[in-house]
């Protein structure tokens, strides 16, 4: 039986006066012992270290055998100080023994040294290629943008689900929600909406007016303008507007609850939430997005004729007349019957990013942004099929 003398790793007699973290080691037939005793604690073994360090510079044992009977109290920080001595002995090939540890201490260590040991978790490699890489961040983008359709989808789907729900229980729809909802997305961007389309129809009659007056076609300059804001710029515009300026809020509104628990609490109270937050905001878009396209296609129109009164001079009269001969209800129908998918989908991605939310503010900065770059692409995406639709169908 190795007897283990009361003394510290350099020599000396430890004394028992305090608490400090104490080792006493003792040699004998190729066996290392080390009692330990005190207080091993975060406050206390900084004062130990360098003497276990010393002890891990040992070598020419056959087993290392630890006494943790005195120890007083220990923490995570003197268990892995304490795992620490073992592995080293570990790696040299030296029979380990540990006696006299508490329960608390037994738990500790076996803790400490799975979670040192535990492999860290390496991500897939990345391939050498670039254009492997090139094309597996493709393929990421694809069931990412699948994911996406499927959410929205869910979006959609329970969206009027929730509204049907509401009617079944004998509640109808909250008008005053849905239109508390147009005040702030349709009333509320007017002036901005009326601002940037008087804007670009002015910048439209000026381009058009400087290049056609090489050819003394200054009068087309209306068609120009009448055809590409009535069918194409004014709603286009708008729906961009919107989905940065709304589309951004609904994301942040609905994030920011998700964020604090509040939608988990309307389930838990027996609300569908998708039904409550989703549903007025989304026929607010689809109610104000076509008359915001109406004012901007007003704007728009009174932004070129100015521009063609001062840069052509076709005074506002004969740009009337030459607008009525321009454009038909075809052309203004075509305008506005994209509005209200246009308000669909900016009101659906920006729903589905909102649910997307994690609980961090970093989160929800990241959700706003993707709510509004992905709005505005899917929204010209759209705008372009409607245009080859409408050739095909000589529309």
């Amino acid at each position: 039986m190795l007897t283990i003398g009361k003394r510290d790793a350099s020599g000396t007699t430890a004394s028992g006066a305090d608490h400090d973290p104490r080792v006493a080691v003792g040699e004998e037939d190729g066996v290392l012992g080390c009692a330990f005793s005190g207080i091993w604690t975060t406050r206390t073994v900084a004062l130990i270290d360098a003497e276990m360090r010393k002890i891990e510079k040992r070598s020419g044992f056959k087993m290392l055998a630890l006494d943790l009977s005195k120890i007083e109290k220990i923490d995570t920080a003197g268990a892995w100080l304490i795992d620490r001595l073992v592995s080293v002995f570990e790696k040299k090939n030296v029979e380990v023994r540990l006696q006299g540890q508490s329960d608390v201490a037994s738990i500790l260590l076996e803790a400490v040294s799975e979670a040192v040991r535990r492999e860290p978790e390496v991500g897939p490699a990345r391939p050498p290629n670039i254009v492997i890489r090139a094309l597996e961040a493709v393929g990421r983008r694809v069931y990412e943008m699948r994911d996406d359709f499927l959410a929205s989808m869910n979006i959609l789907g329970a969206t009027i689900r929730g509204a049907q729900m509401k009617l079944g229980r004998g509640h109808a729809v909250n008008p005053a929600a849905i239109f508390n909802q147009i005040d702030r997305m349709g009333v509320g961007a007017i002036p901005v909406v009326v601002l940037m389309s008087a804007i670009v129809g002015a910048i439209v009659a000026q381009q058009g007016a400087y290049q056609l007056s090489y050819f003394g076609a200054d009068i087309f300059v209306v068609d120009l303008v009448g055809v590409l804001i009535l069918r194409e710029l004014g709603v286009l515009m708008t729906a961009i507007m919107i989905a940065g300026r709304s589309g951004s809020a609904i994301t942040a509104e609905i994030g920011s609850m998700k964020m604090r628990e509040e939608v988990d609490a309307l389930k838990v109270i027996g609300l569908n939430p998708i039904g409550v937050l989703v549903f007025p905001r989304l026929v607010a878009l689809v109610i104000a997005l076509p008359c915001l396209t109406i004012i901007a296609n007003f704007a728009a129109l009174g932004g070129g004729i100015i521009a063609a009164w001062l840069y052509s001079d076709i005074p506002p009269a004969a740009f009337i007349d030459r607008l009525r001969v321009a454009i038909d209800l075809s052309t203004i129908f075509a305008g506005l019957i994209k509005a209200p998918f246009m308000a669909m989908i900016i009101g659906t991605i920006a729903s589905v990013e909102g649910m997307k939310v994690g609980g961090s503010a970093e989160s929800l900065g990241q959700h706003v942004t993707a709510s509004v770059v992905k709005s505005i692409f899917v929204v010209i995406i759209l705008d372009g099929l409607f245009a080859m639709f409408y050739a095909a169908i000589q529309f």
